[in-house]
């Protein structure tokens, strides 16, 4: 017994050092260039945005504000403070949901991890978040045209929190915020990733996730749901089952439900969309998880 529970010991060890090695780089490059964005640029990134209410762009507005928001490194809780001083300074629901839906989806730290899945699936992930938003934007533009989406009443500005004089002290601070915020889930991520390389058959993942396309777009979409708590601590993850099988197109369902769903995400929404709204929003994310799922496993 003692002999057996060495062996699956090093087997275990091996997967986990396997897949540390493929992605500890990912979240370290991840985490000190998401630091940066949100030390040096992210006011710049929000000034921009915030001048482009004054400009009669129309439609074109809305692919922008979706860049913008996949740019901004905030989290939801702290993105709908500064979509609430957006709303004040002119910019309109259509903008501001376009750049919030890109925001919720992905964020610049969030590309780093990313690219551990490889470039294909890095493509996938970036240009179905930023259609994500766009389209959002545009479903609000056309159904709430003449009104109002959102409820910002009685948000303000939040103070910022990188104002340490010392520069290096602020970048500092704010890196060791990404590690206490991502590392526990990191490292969760890389346990959970080395249990179903070991114990779940990849012929399991490939009949759920790969064989039946349509229905494994449906999976991981419903499983996204539950199971994305962190973004960097998914990325183990979805490693992993793609080795063992899955479609690109279900891992850009779950790549898409999870974030719209993560309940700390669900909580910032709810507060600014009545019952109606955020019962649009979830439709809303869940059917355009799968729509993209099944158009991604047709096109690659």
């Amino acid at each position: 017994m003692s002999e057996l529970i060495h062996r699956e010991a090093i087997y275990l060890w091996y997967y986990f050092t396997v897949q540390l090695e493929q992605i500890f780089p990912y979240w370290v490059l991840g985490m000190l260039i998401g630091s940066a964005v949100s030390v040096f640029l992210k006011d710049n990134l929000h000034g921009l945005f915030r001048s482009l209410g004054g400009k009669k762009l129309g439609v074109l507005g809305i692919p922008i504000a979706s860049c913008l928001g996949i740019a901004s490194p905030l989290c939801m809780y702290g993105t709908i403070p500064i979509a609430a001083s957006f709303s004040k300074s002119g910019i309109k629901d259509d903008w501001l949901a376009a750049f919030m839906m890109s925001s919720i989806l992905l964020n610049p730290q969030l590309i780093i991890y990313s690219a551990a899945l490889g470039q294909t699936a890095l493509i996938v992930r970036i240009v179905s978040c930023f259609f994500g938003g766009a389209v959002a934007g545009l479903l609000i533009r056309v159904f709430y045209r003449d009104k109002s989406f959102f409820d910002f009443s009685g948000f303000e500005e939040p103070q910022n929190r990188d104002t340490d004089p010392n520069i290096l002290l602020r970048y500092l601070k704010n890196l060791w915020r990404n590690v206490k915020a991502t590392g526990l889930y990191f490292l969760l991520g890389m346990i959970l990733s080395v249990l179903f390389q070991r114990y779940v058959p990849s012929d399991l993942m490939t009949d759920i996730f790969g064989g039946n396309e349509a229905w494994g777009v449906l999976m991981a979409a419903t499983i996204g749901v539950p199971l994305y708590a962190c973004g960097g601590g998914t990325i183990p993850l979805l490693q992993a089952w793609l080795w063992d099988g899955m479609s690109l197109g279900s891992a850009s369902a779950f790549m898409l439900t999870g974030p719209a769903t993560k309940i700390t995400n669900l909580g910032a929404v709810k507060i600014v969309l009545g019952a109606k709204r955020f019962a649009l929003y979830l439709a809303y994310a869940i059917a355009f998880a799968c729509i993209t799922g099944l158009i991604v496993n047709v096109i690659i």
